[in-house]
């Protein structure tokens, strides 16, 4: 049965990247009027942009936070103003847009997570940290809003922009070398994480959930 989700207002926080721009495109299609805020004009690690931008804003029906800047490293090797950044752009960041927003009752507020909360990894220990901290962030907002649903999705590896600035071989030589160790034998790509958020934010019963597309990447061996 096709979506449709037309008179629906949806905020895509993070819509300029390559998961983001994605899932705006997928409720696009199906219907819904999209806003697609650029950092400009919501800036999530800063308090005052955020409040800025709700102030006076309608009700959502939907909303997806899909942006942060964050740096990774292993903990030793990571200079703690550095973390601290990422965790106020990905967790507090999301936490600023689940203060501040307002959405229809039986609407929805997904964060996009990943899947290193749940298979972590040496070289990448505060990104598992925030994700997990992100998925928990979720399941109580899903009690304290309810009825508003609140759900996470969770991508393994995913052909982005953010690879944009390697060299084409190198990132062939790295996504070969992931597909043929992930049971679904490929990377995804933003639609297929798009796909994910459209289910949980249309779905009436999600909530409380965390949804993973990693191509089999949390049990591969």
């Amino acid at each position: 049965m096709a979506i449709d989700l037309t008179n629906a207002r949806v905020l895509v926080v993070g819509a300029t990247g390559g998961i983001g721009g994605a899932a705006a495109d997928a409720f696009a299609a199906a219907g819904a009027t999209v806003a697609r805020p650029g950092r400009n004009a919501l800036d999530i690690a800063d308090d005052a942009s955020v409040a800025a931008f709700f102030e006076g804003a309608e009700p959502f029906d939907h909303v997806v936070v899909a942006a942060a800047q964050t740096r990774s490293g292993p903990v030793a090797d990571l200079a703690l103003g550095d973390a601290q950044a990422a965790m106020n752009s990905k967790f507090f960041g999301a936490y600023r847009i689940a203060k501040a927003v307002r959405v229809m009752d039986g609407g929805s507020i997904t964060f996009v997570s990943g899947f290193l909360s749940q298979r972590p990894s040496a070289s990448s220990v505060l990104q598992g940290a925030i994700n997990a901290a992100l998925e928990a962030l979720a399941r109580g907002q899903a009690l304290e809003r309810a009825p508003v649903r609140v759900n996470t999705v969770s991508p393994g590896l995913i052909d982005t922009p953010l690879y944009a600035g390697m060299d084409d071989a190198a990132k062939t030589a790295m996504f070969d070398k992931a597909a043929a160790r992930l049971p679904a034998h490929r990377v995804g790509h933003p639609e297929d994480v798009a796909q994910a958020i459209l289910f949980v934010a249309t779905n009436p019963y999600a909530t409380g959930s965390a949804v993973t597309v990693d191509g089999g990447g949390t049990i591969a061996a």
